[in-house]
Parts: C-alpha cells; structure tokens; sequence
C-alpha cells in the first residue's frame, strides 16, 4: 500500500497513523494506493497513478467524499481484498487559444467552457461534424463522464447517468438563449466542438477537470476508452450503486 494525503491538517494525521501502522510502499512499486482526503484530492490521485495503472482506493478525510470509502484505520488490507472495482474512462480535451496554441487535457470528471469576463460567451456546438446548436448564449457549457455526472454537472442541472449507460452528458451553465435548452444526452462515441464565437469581445476559458486553458477559440472532447483508472470501493457501496442512490437522495 501507498499511502497519498491532502494538504489538510485531517488527512496529514491520519496519513502518519496509517503508515506508522501499515508502512508505505513505494508509489512505483505499490499494488494498491489509499488516497486520504476529499473527492478534490481523489480526482488529483487519479490523474497521478494513471499512467502507473494503480487502482486507487479513497478514504474520506474531506467533506462529501462521493468518491471516497468511510475512514476506518482497522482491517485496511481486509477491506482492499473485498474492494469492488469500478473502471473510470476520461474525457480528453483538445483546446486551440485565440494565439493558436494548442492544449491537451484529461477529464474523469467534466470539460467545461465558462466565460472570463462580463459578457456571456458565445458558442457553437458541433457533434459528429454536425453543428446541433448554432449559438448557445450562456456562462457556460459542459459535457461529463457518467462519474462525473454527479458533480458540477448535477449543480447545473444537468442528468445523473448510470457507468454502464454509456452516455454524457452535455449541461449548459445558466443559458441565456436559447433559454429552454436544457442539454443533451450524447452517445459515449461522440466527438463533440464546441466553438468561441467573438471571442474577442467574449474571452471564454476550457477546464478539465483541474487544467485551466484561458482564451480558447475550439475545443473538442471525445471518450478516450485507451485510457482507464480502476477505483476500489467497500462492498454494496461501489460506484454504480452510489450514482443510482444519489438520484433518490432528497
């Protein structure tokens, strides 16, 4: 086990208690990580391990912690050898700035374009080299993984959708118009642009998951299913049945 914390004064201590009782192996050479925070530092942890192919199991040392299992300092290798695993597809964005530089980024949570300054942005967007919407006027837009349909992309609106339903979920952020268009469900296949209109008078910025990309003109994102994390979870709490529960959740 590697053990990986937050910065966080909760998650530095039980980071010392656990090593002092279990070790810490080498991250390149560990078979399983425990990340120790909130589902911000879990979302950092699965970008980390990705290339090592790691599977990664959280404990919550942070506030909701849907990513994460109960903290609990007892039974650990127990609790991994009966861990039910979920395998997590990123998104991957393709940003082109108004210099013509080009960003490249991974999202196990969400792509969103948001607007930098007063004025709303301005964009199109095409799927599949068809444009579906000429110009939506909003803060924002955003499109998710299935995991990550149960995070910002809840707060705006936008549908929970189950890990096997291969589907993402495309969520505007406060559309001004067309002010009735509540989104889309798109086919995990989907190869989506969204383009900046006036982006001179209306700067518009891309984020995945934690890369910020500022003054962008394009951004495409598709699925890259080459790419895969494996997340453990407590029996009869995996991630599937976690994102069915949140949709009863009052």
């Amino acid at each position: 086990m590697a053990f990986l914390a937050a910065a966080t004064p909760v998650a530095v201590d039980a980071h010392t208690r656990l090593v002092e009782r279990y070790g810490n192996s080498d991250l390149q050479r560990a078979a399983v990580v425990v990340a120790l925070g909130g589902d911000g530092f879990m979302l950092e942890t699965i970008h980390l391990v990705q290339p090592l192919r790691i599977p990664v199991y959280g404990m919550n040392r942070g506030s909701v912690g849907f990513l994460m299992n109960a903290y609990q300092e007892d039974e650990l290798p127990e609790r991994l050898s009966r861990a039910q695993a979920a395998e997590l597809h990123p998104l991957r964005m393709h940003a082109v700035t108004a210099n013509g530089a080009v960003e490249e980024a991974l999202a196990f949570n969400e792509v969103s374009l948001w607007r930098q300054l007063r004025q709303a942005s301005k964009i199109r967007i095409t799927i599949d080299g068809r444009v579906r919407l000429e110009e939506l006027s909003c803060d924002g837009v955003l499109i998710s993984t299935p995991a990550g349909s149960t995070a910002y992309n809840l707060s705006a609106h936008g549908p929970i959708v189950p890990l096997s339903a291969n589907l993402l979920p495309l969520t505007p952020i406060s559309a001004f118009r067309p002010r009735r268009w509540r989104g889309a469900l798109l086919p995990s296949s989907a190869d989506v642009v969204f383009a900046v209109l006036e982006h001179e008078k209306r700067p518009t910025a891309a984020v995945a998951d934690f890369t910020e990309v500022r003054d962008v003109v394009s951004v495409a994102v598709s699925e890259d299913r080459s790419i895969s994390v494996t997340v453990l979870f407590d029996p009869d709490q995996g991630l599937s049945e976690r994102i069915i529960a949140e949709q009863f959740t009052v």
